[in-house]
């Protein structure tokens, strides 16, 4: 290890009741790879279930408080208390979960202080930045547990059966927001038989909504992109149409499970105590934005209340933390992952790059200067519209592309499109012309069978990938009928290529019924 390797500390969480911590034993290698000492304080891990003797056979080295808070650079889940901000020693890099939209004076009180503060929850919702995304990974944990919670309380099947006794009906799920949070959520309570039911302003999702078994409920009020990643507020029109949509819901499932969080501002407000009052005695909602002021009217935050009407309400802000062992990994993998891009030498040293986006947002306090708000960085989820054509030329230049040479325009994709079915046109007239009848009949249905089959295998839609098997697995079938009938013929040629056809078919029949095997065992239960 170089000498000139940087102290990398790993504390224990202090927050009441949190079970994570910033790396696990399987985390630990990595940070050492990239050259760092790994120190990890004495009974970090206990809470998710890792040994100090686990982190020390990964590497790291145990030490106790004070030695861990005086590293060069600390790795923690929270974000520090007033205590812990004076432990850091000047010239510190801090890296754990901040709050800085919802947090200001945490803000202030850091940079009152010669460190650097890198939060964890605002990392940029741009594609190379997916895997330091740490309020996916929690929110993924977290739409789980929800509705293991919901199962918990609910008490009863979520699965529909037909027993000998009676019949039992499957439980209705209302999931409000289909981000990372809700579409797990989404695919637990399906997995478990639930008939369920998602909401979100934002149509483009209502694929992923049902590719999960699940059913869209469209408001019907168009909302604006996002521009960041991130959800934004909802407009009158939208809200009063929900409010109506949300009355008439809670009347007919059984849990409800909202979601809806907008970065730096109070939880928007879903159910009322109304719209809780219409649902059944023995329903269940979980509040997954109790920390934030809540989803729905009644809920405590940490707590699980039940309503003069018998409807429980679970405002549990510990989701993620009830899984502490996996949710410690995935952080861990997270702040790996961004080790790596601060540390571009993989030698022990941290550097910071102000001009990478990703870096600079994260960034909130830098040598004890305030950074925070970062520049914007415009990001739309929302799919991409092809531009409107101008109405006249001069309204907008002409621009060259890298396939014309300059001076000469770009042929449009549809004149080369129309020259190169003009070209085939004429071979195969060439072709005809001076081929015996016997050929040009052949090839008429060779052409006419290439034509067919295009539409037909190229319109099958993308999910249904058995389908398309069995189809191409019928027209190998076909092609080793055809060959076996001219393998006989006699003629040497006849017979290699009969024999060449029969083979790759075969192979091709073989191997279609094997990645169907495979698809199916997916979803056969064990």
């Amino acid at each position: 290890m170089s000498h000139s390797a940087q102290r990398l500390g790993v504390v224990a969480e202090s927050a009441p009741g949190e079970t994570r911590v910033a790396a696990t034993p399987a985390t630990v290698p990595h940070l050492v790879s990239l050259g760092y000492e790994v120190i990890v304080e004495s009974g970090a891990g206990r809470r998710s279930g890792f040994t100090d003797d686990a982190y020390a056979g990964a590497g790291a080295r145990i030490a106790g408080r004070e030695e861990t808070w005086d590293a060069d650079i600390v790795l923690k889940v929270n974000a520090p208390s007033a205590d812990e901000i004076t432990a850091l020693h000047d010239g510190t890099t801090l890296v754990s979960l901040i709050g800085p939209a919802a947090d200001p004076g945490l803000v202030d009180a850091l940079a009152r202080r010669p460190i650097t503060v890198l939060a964890m929850d605002a990392v940029p919702r741009v594609s190379r930045a997916q895997s330091l995304d740490v309020l996916s990974s929690m929110a993924n944990i977290a739409g789980y547990r929800a509705v293991i919670e919901a199962a918990h309380a609910f008490g009863r099947l979520f699965t529909g059966q037909v027993t000998a006794a009676g019949k039992v009906p499957p439980a209705k799920v209302l999931v409000a927001g289909a981000g990372v949070a809700g579409l797990a959520a989404i695919a637990t309570a399906t997995s478990l038989g639930a008939v369920v039911r998602a909401t979100d302003p934002r149509p483009e999702v209502a694929e992923q909504v049902r590719s999960l078994g699940a059913e869209f409920l469209d408001v019907g009020v168009a909302q604006a992109a996002s521009t960041d990643g991130y959800a934004r507020e909802t407009s009158r029109d939208y809200d009063r149409r929900a409010a109506e949509m949300y009355a008439e819901q809670a009347a007919d499932v059984d849990i409800v499970v909202t979601t809806a969080l907008i970065p730096g501002r109070p939880a928007p407000r879903l159910l009322t105590a109304e719209h809780v009052a219409r649902m059944r005695p023995g329903s269940v909602v979980v509040d997954m934005a109790a920390a934030q002021g809540g989803n729905v009217e009644g809920t405590r935050p940490g707590e699980a209340v039940v309503t003069g009407n018998g409807v429980t309400i679970i405002g549990y802000t510990d989701l993620a933390g009830r899984l502490p062992a996996q949710a410690s990994q995935l952080y861990g993998t997270n702040l790996v992952n961004l080790m790596k891009l601060l540390t571009p030498g993989a030698d022990g040293r941290l550097v910071l790059d102000f001009d990478d986006v990703v870096q600079r947002a994260m960034t909130v306090v830098r040598d004890g200067e305030k950074t925070w708000p970062p520049p914007p960085v415009p990001v739309s989820a929302a799919p991409t519209t092809p531009a409107t054509a101008p109405s006249s030329a001069a309204s907008a230049p002409v621009r060259e592309t890298a396939a014309a040479p300059a001076g000469r325009p770009p042929s449009p994709p549809g004149r080369r499109r129309h020259l190169v079915t003009a070209a085939v046109a004429v071979v195969l007239f060439l072709l005809t012309a001076f081929s015996p009848n016997a050929l040009i009949e052949h090839l008429t249905v060779f052409v006419l069978s290439i034509v067919i089959g295009y539409y037909v295998i190229g319109n099958v839609h993308h999910a249904l990938h058995t389908p398309l098997m069995s189809i191409t697995n019928a027209i190998s079938g076909i092609i080793v009928v055809g060959a076996l009938l001219q393998i006989g013929q006699g003629d040497g040629v006849v017979a290699v290529l009969s024999f060449v056809a029969i083979l790759l078919a075969s192979i091709n029949i073989v191997g279609g019924f094997a990645v169907t095997r495979r698809m199916l065992g997916m979803f056969t239960r064990s």
